[in-house]
């Protein structure tokens, strides 16, 4: 009877290992997802086009850093701003102004590198030319009497800059000292595409925009002349989500900026575009950042 006793718990035993193993696995949570480092940038381009250039650049970032990497676009330049202060992204290509916004909102922030031109920006006031009006080292300021546009209400080469030289030259803020108010467009193609079309005769606009597109022959010079360079300010920059330490460990924000700044292929760099990155921190935008205070556009 015992030899049938034992003869059976050793037959039981196997069962009974399984279901304590299943019954262990069962309790145990399943292991945490990879985190993804996600990025997002001001769509101050068509938004398909900066699609397509960011993908290689999110797969070098990846191959470079050993993690997952992914192109997030956002619907405008607010919802940028949005999209890092909530931590959807935790890295992005802003503007001068945006950028102050996000870190503004963020503690922590930092910007981390720019391109090398970024430091000396500026900004071409656009008209078409049937107002007559010529290129000019001085402000122009016969637009008063035209229907003007901004770009993106929160665009610093498109409105910011535009606007505080309107003020500084002109006298007066963009509602005084236009004639009509002025519209906005709520990109730099479409301030182009707008002014072409006379809906606007004259507009504000990121210099590299409009050189592109003359270049590419998208734009004729001789129908919408670039009348009028702003002063240099500083502009675009990528800035880092303080988060990034937390999810992929401490020192991980500096190996993003090496590899950044790293970066030497004329391809990958097409997406912002720029010729190379350099090193980019906070006090770079302080100019922007009191311009901004001035004219109400962060607290």
């Amino acid at each position: 009877m015992m030899g049938s006793l034992e003869r059976w718990a050793r037959a039981l035993s196997p069962v009974l290992l399984l279901a304590l193993t299943l019954g262990a696995c069962g309790d145990t949570a399943p292991p945490a997802p990879e985190p993804t480092l996600r990025f997002t940038a001001i769509p101050d381009q068509n938004t398909t086009e900066l699609i397509e250039k960011f993908a290689p650049l999110a797969d070098h970032l990846g191959e470079l850093l050993g993690v997952p990497v992914e192109y997030l676009p956002a619907r405008d330049y607010q919802a940028s701003v949005e999209m890092f202060k909530n931590g959807d992204a935790h890295l992005a290509w802003f503007g001068g102004l945006t950028g102050v916004q996000a870190r503004q909102a963020v503690a922590g922030a930092r910007a981390i590198a720019q391109g090398e031109a970024d430091p000396k920006y500026f900004s071409y006031f656009i008209a078409h030319r049937d107002t007559g009006l010529e290129p000019s080292t001085d402000f122009p300021g016969a637009i008063a009497g035209y229907r003007f546009t901004f770009g993106s209400e929160s665009s610093t080469s498109g409105r910011l800059m535009p606007e505080f030289f309107i003020r500084e030259f002109g006298g007066a803020g963009p509602d005084e000292f236009f004639e009509e108010p002025p519209g906005f467009s709520g990109s730099h193609d479409k301030t182009i595409e707008l002014v072409e079309s006379g809906q606007y005769q004259v507009g504000a606009v990121n210099y590299k925009v409009y050189d592109k597109r003359v270049a590419n022959g998208d734009t004729d010079p001789e129908v919408v002349r670039a009348i009028w360079s702003t002063p240099y300010y500083a502009d675009y920059n990528w800035t880092a989500h303080p988060e990034l330490e937390i999810l992929f460990g401490a020192g991980f924000t500096q190996r993003l900026q090496d590899a950044l700044i790293s970066i030497d292929d004329p391809s990958l760099l097409a997406a912002l575009p720029r010729n190379r990155l350099i090193v980019a921190e906070n006090a770079d935008f302080e100019g922007i950042r009191q311009v901004a205070l001035e004219l109400g556009m962060i607290r």
